[in-house]
């Protein structure tokens, strides 16, 4: 096992009757901002639910926070904090949301000359405003997690960081409200917590098997209730246990003492931002193809996952590692999501697009080895033509 430090100090509210529990981790007299969406929450009533929790704060609200949230519209939002003297985020919705809740906070406080620069220079957040989170839709994780990831439509560029100053100070998982959760947005969320796990499990093997077992045990879950709540959202039961494993998958805790991969979200994060791809649906693309063209590299975990999470029990390894890889497809595909290029309308020029922004930002050993340099993108990505 390898060393790790891990810390995570995000205070969890899980479940139907948890929403009043916040006030004493907001100061009084603090002024809100209430992030969120499209206006779901004004549908699902979580909204309501905020506003007469915080009947005693003075709340402003910004909303049109995009699927991948834009550099753009998070910058209006730390025009309005600036000029409010707003003190504290409430981001409500998935994981988009939060993650602009993350950049708003660390950009409203940076005292550089652009805050992009903390994503496309990697320059460290020194503070940011304190946030929060209302989750109403599983899926990514970053509501108990450090990370996040913007879009910048100008550059067409989709580009993460993370901070020890973007945790949430505290985050309510609610469920119930994704009831009402387009069936396509439950099946990305099934989906993108399935490939956090496997970007932390599926690299080599470290003598960590309570890790491995740990990653296992999310993705059972997620084979299991992932298709229960994608075939009925208001199912209470699924849709818990499918909400607590996308946080569970990127909290920090599988990570620690493993290596992790990575690149299959570096190669996804071109397709969205070139084409406007749905995260997940371009993890489903990217991770077989990648698998495919590291397979020797990634045979020996390839076939233990696929004894342990799809009972595969013959064949040569080279057989189980592909058997592995179908099944995978398999069960994207099972809950409507294509894993081809074509199904996407992408062709070859692309790739050649993709390549080319790897090699201009010197990412050339990338994944758990640095086995993933631009020639095995090119093959991973011709792989799912």
């Amino acid at each position: 096992m390898q060393d790790f430090e891990f810390y995570n100090p995000v205070r969890v509210f899980f479940g139907k009757d948890q929403m009043s529990k916040i006030i004493p981790y907001i100061e009084p007299g603090t002024r809100i901002m209430l992030l969120y969406g499209g206006g779901s929450i004004f549908k699902n009533g979580v909204r309501d639910r905020i506003k007469e929790v915080l009947k005693d704060f003075t709340i402003t609200e910004f909303g049109g926070v995009e699927p991948n949230p834009s550099y753009e519209t998070c910058m209006q939002a730390v025009g309005v904090i600036k000029s409010e003297n707003t003190g504290f985020i409430l981001a409500a919705g998935g994981g988009s949301v939060i993650d602009a809740a993350k950049f708003i906070a660390a950009a409203a406080l940076y005292q550089g000359e652009d805050p992009w620069d903390i994503l496309a220079e990697k320059v460290p957040v020194t503070a940011a405003l304190p946030l929060a989170s209302v989750l109403t839709l599983p899926a990514t994780g970053s509501e108990m997690n450090k990370n996040a990831v913007i879009s910048r439509k100008s550059t067409g560029e989709k580009l993460a960081f993370a901070s020890q100053y973007s945790f949430p100070r505290f985050s309510v998982l609610l469920p119930e409200a994704a009831a009402t959760l387009p069936r396509r947005q439950v099946a990305n969320g099934v989906v993108d917590a399935f490939v956090h796990v496997l970007e932390q499990y599926l690299t080599y093997p470290v003598n960590s098997p309570l890790q491995d077992r740990q990653a296992e045990a999310v993705l059972l879950t997620l084979v299991e209730e992932g298709p229960r709540a994608y075939a009925n959202p208001a199912d209470y039961d699924a849709m818990a246990n499918l909400m607590w494993s996308a946080t569970n998958a990127l909290n920090g805790l599988l990570s620690c003492g493993v290596p992790g991969d990575w690149s299959v979200h570096s190669i996804g994060h071109e397709l969205t931002a070139f084409h406007g791809i749905d995260h997940a649906r371009t993890l489903a693309i990217v991770q077989p193809g990648l698998w495919k063209a590291l397979r020797e590299e990634k045979k020996e975990k390839l076939i233990q996952y696929g004894k342990r999470i799809w009972n595969i029990t013959g064949g040569s390894d080279e057989e189980m590692a592909d058997e592995a890889i179908r099944l995978t497809v398999e069960f994207f595909e099972s809950l409507d999501i294509p894993t081809r290029l074509s199904d996407y309308n992408v062709g070859p020029e692309t790739i050649d697009r993709i390549v080319s922004r790897f090699e201009s930002r010197n990412w050339l050993e990338m994944g758990d080895r640095g086995l993933t340099s631009p020639a095995i993108v090119r093959k991973a990505l011709e792989f799912q033509l």
